[in-house]
């Protein structure tokens, strides 16, 4: 027992070493450890007894790495729903996730009373195929119910080889009964951006996720929509409802198409120095490894769109760096938030690297929009409450779950239809119109932010 309380007590100094040296690894020399940061050798001491405990008494064998890993993982999960231990696996999924393309089904997942909860289906994938929603809970994965895996665990066994099946035992509140659905795998190359004219002279622009190219793309996107319509835009909407999130740097840059440079974004504040931290709407925060040779992104998009009336779509799935855009743009006046409230997910996560192949993923700040308010546990207003035509508000309520529902989650500190305007030219115009102004009526939401954004086009002109 003394032995191994001085093995677990060295171990500990290790990693509080380790995580120190990552946290100021950007300054001259480490700072001196502050007076209260001493090891409790009391609980440790309790450590090793349930560590001895388990490893003479527990039914089967375990191995002492399972039990250290398993040890850090529930201290990490313990502090809240976005802080975790990644082994080798999901510090490689974390990487190829940001690069935009993975194997699996296409799901933003995380973990709530022991079963996953869907954050959002990614658009054009087997999940948004099959019909799975955000808010969605699985309970069993094939034949293995999920109740006593770890998020890790779950994400790993949902993902494989493309091309081959899997069923997913789904509960959904509406539902009087679990939804058994069987997909098939595939390789997720994500599409974050679509665009297109909605009628003459408004475009629409629907971002899905956070992307190390996004800026890049939605530029693009939006250069393609003036070019499409032979002249200035009237107005533009940009959906991002149910996107999970993604990169901040893309947060700031896709803000920085459409407010003046050096517009603050978004600030971060923690107890760390290295948290403290203000993004403006300037290369250097947006696109800091961009050269000269390789330009700025944000210079793809036509000048105009820094004035063209904006309308940006929002609701319940819409998380994290989509919530920093739409607050960036509200705050700023610069655009009408349209939808239902926001998921509220305002917490910066830090990937902490222990060895070449695992990390944990540290929570470390919280996010403020311009005007100092916290993202955290409450998320954005839309100035223009418009509900998912689909479902009624009691249902929808009910089906909402935001960043202030999760288990352990952090405090917030502040305490109708419209025709074309012009007949087109030729008639696979025509066609290409009709199906978009049906795909429009669809979706009330959409709808309602086409309305705003002509409304606003009747002021300009008064």
């Amino acid at each position: 027992m003394k032995k191994l309380s001085l093995v677990l007590l060295g171990a500990g100094i290790g990693i509080t070493a380790s995580v120190s040296l990552h946290l100021y690894a950007d300054k001259a020399a480490t700072p001196p450890a502050k007076p209260g940061n001493v090891l409790p050798v009391a609980e440790l001491q309790e450590f090793v007894q349930v560590y001895s405990r388990i490893k003479d008494v527990y039914v089967e064998p375990v191995e002492d790495k399972k039990l250290i890993r398993e040890a850090i993982n529930g201290m990490l999960t313990g502090l809240d729903p976005h802080s975790t231990y990644l082994d080798e696996t999901g510090f490689k999924e974390l990487t190829e996730d940001t690069k935009g393309e993975f194997g699996g089904l296409g799901l933003e997942v995380g973990m709530e009373d022991g079963l996953v909860r869907v954050t959002s289906p990614i658009d054009d994938t087997p999940a948004a195929r099959a019909g799975i929603k955000a808010g969605d809970f699985i309970v069993k994965i094939d034949d293995t119910p999920v109740k006593g895996l770890t998020l890790d665990d779950a994400v790993k066994r949902m993902r494989g080889k493309p091309d081959t099946s899997i069923t997913l035992t789904i509960f959904r509140k509406t539902e009087t009964k679990p939804l058994v659905l069987t997909l098939k795998r595939a390789v997720i190359k994500v599409a974050s951006v679509k665009s297109r004219l909605l009628e003459a002279g408004y475009g629409y622009v629907r971002l899905t996720q956070f992307k190390e190219r996004s800026t890049e793309d939605v530029a693009k996107a939006i250069d393609s929509l003036y070019k499409e319509n032979k002249a200035p835009l009237k107005g533009l909407v940009l959906d991002l409802r149910n996107d999970p999130g993604g990169l901040l740097t893309s947060a700031v840059g896709v803000s920085a198409l459409f407010l003046p440079e050096k517009a603050l974004v978004v600030y971060t504040d923690g107890r760390a120095q290295d948290s403290k931290f203000k993004y403006y709407a300037s290369r250097e925060f947006y696109a800091p490894r961009a050269t000269l040779a390789s330009g700025d992104p944000v210079k793809l998009a036509p000048k105009e769109v820094k004035d063209v009336p904006l309308v940006v779509l929002v609701n319940g799935g819409t998380a994290s760096a989509s919530e920093i855009v739409s607050g960036a743009l509200q705050d700023h006046k610069r655009a009408v938030v349209v939808g239902t409230q926001t998921f509220g997910k305002g917490s910066v996560q830090t990937v902490l690297q222990l060895s070449p192949t695992t990390a944990i993923k540290l929570t470390t700040a919280r996010y403020f929009t311009p005007n100092g308010r916290s993202i955290q546990a409450q998320g954005i207003k839309p100035d223009v409450e418009a509900e998912e035509a689909t479902v009624s508000s009691a249902e929808n309520n009910a089906l909402r779950i935001r960043e202030a529902d999760l288990e352990h989650h952090l405090d917030n500190p502040n305490g109708a239809p419209a025709d074309p305007a012009t007949k087109p030219v030729d008639p696979a115009e025509a066609s290409k119109a009709k199906d978009a102004a049906q795909e429009t009526r669809k979706d009330y939401q959409l709808t309602q932010a086409l309305n705003v954004l002509k409304v606003q086009q009747i002021l300009l002109k008064k």
